[in-house]
């Protein structure tokens, strides 16, 4: 396959970007999108020239590392699939893509195709937490918990953080990543005695960091590639409510 880039290449997050093209004429369809960026690496390097920074680690679809913007969607063009997942045999032969870092003012881009998402993990540290001493490991049967609630709170404990949800959403929304946060640990008795402190310091994290309010359109959910629901984001409001009710 022949395929054409065109990648947006950004010394640091105080110098202008602008896109580079770039042609490789012999992609095999079976490498994965990151495999042909390593091909791409290979090339400008022998050429001596700047190799193109981007996100990566485990390659597995589980790091949530891997976050570029390719032809306008967030992991590219199949749905409930990371970078990493993504193979070449999904383009065409003489197709032209476009690739791109995750667009919010909270991700700062650090080079070419790579971001600050450290917000994220901010987020986390404000209330993220359990103060239950688990101590060793303990029967998995010996707290009780409704299969549906814990089906729920795996379903949120699934996302990676990789940020596409804000990478989609027109306001650069953090809500989805930060409900499922909370949902993971709302939705289990381990995370009852914070529960109304974690939603109220995490939220006002996310907004510290300034991340936008949700747009109430979908986007986030439609390219999350761990499916994470809205649903997460009403739980997360109704306990935000209760928090300064009961604060």
């Amino acid at each position: 396959m022949k395929i054409t880039l065109k990648v947006w290449r950004q010394k640091n997050g105080k110098t202008p970007g602008n896109f580079n093209t770039y042609t490789l004429p012999d992609v095999s369809e079976d490498m994965s999108f990151l495999e042909m960026f390593d091909v791409l690496n290979d090339e400008l390097i022998r050429k001596g020239e700047d190799s193109i920074a981007f996100d990566h680690d485990c390659r597995e679809g589980i790091c949530g590392m891997c976050s570029m913007y390719i032809n306008g969607r967030a992991h590219g063009p199949l749905t409930g699939t990371t970078t990493c997942q993504l193979h070449m045999r999904h383009f065409k032969d003489g197709d032209t893509i476009v690739v791109e870092p995750w667009r919010a003012s909270a991700f700062p881009i650090i080079k070419d195709l790579m971001v600050d998402r450290s917000a994220f993990d901010r987020v986390i540290q404000a209330g993220g937490f359990i103060s239950v001493n688990t101590g060793n490991a303990v029967d998995a049967n010996s707290i009780p918990i409704p299969k549906e609630d814990a089906d729920k709170a795996f379903d949120a404990a699934a996302c990676i953080g990789c940020g596409a949800c804000v990478a989609t959403c027109k306001n650069a929304s953090a809500m989805l990543f930060v409900s499922a946060k909370v949902s993971q640990l709302a939705l289990l008795p381990q995370g009852q005695p914070e529960r109304n402190m974690r939603v109220k310091k995490m939220v006002e994290a996310m907004d510290e960091e300034g991340f936008g309010n949700c747009t109430n359109t979908g986007a986030c959910e439609v390219e999350c590639p761990k499916g994470i629901s809205l649903d997460h984001i009403a739980r997360m409001n109704r306990d935000y409510l209760v928090s300064n009710i009961v604060d």
